[in-house]
């Protein structure tokens, strides 16, 4: 699967900055030009360096940044669609996938998020459980997601 989405966004960026290249070559086109080729590469940048991540913090953090550089793809296409730079022909397939890209990217997040935290759910509902079972509530005060200790 991550090979697949390595690829996927590897082939998504070759799409965006050819599409790119051939905008109008005025300001706007050339503003234009230049944010696409950032965000459709750091795609597939930022999801490769995730894939190598030292950590599941490392992997959820570059997610996050892939997420954000995709949405940010979808922005460019559409207000060059607005512009009237691009038809809609050229933008309905980027858009498209840069939206389901988008989705994959915020479920695998969602998903590496909650086993990161299912650990630690467990442990402090034991602990809360410990503690009830033994009336000790010294040094100890319930807030929001379990005890912690006072300073």
């Amino acid at each position: 699967m991550k090979t697949d989405l390595i690829n996927r966004s590897n082939v998504f960026a070759h799409k965006c900055v050819k599409l790119a290249i051939n905008l109008p070559k005025n300001k706007l086109g050339g503003h234009i030009e230049g944010q696409l080729i950032r965000c459709s590469t750091s795609v597939a940048a930022n999801y490769r360096a995730a894939c190598l991540g030292q950590s599941k913090k490392a992997f959820i953090s570059k997610l996050g940044i892939v997420i954000e550089e995709a949405d940010e793809c979808i922005f460019w296409i559409e207000f060059a669609k607005d512009e009237n730079l691009i038809n809609e022909k050229d933008s309905k397939e980027l858009i498209f996938e840069a939206k389901e890209l988008t989705s994959i990217f915020i479920a695998s997040r969602i998903t590496a998020v909650r086993k990161q935290n299912s650990g630690k759910q467990d442990y402090k509902i034991f602990i809360i459980k410990y503690k009830i079972k033994k009336n000790d509530f010294t040094n100890c005060s319930l807030r929001g997601s379990g005890f912690k200790k006072k300073m």
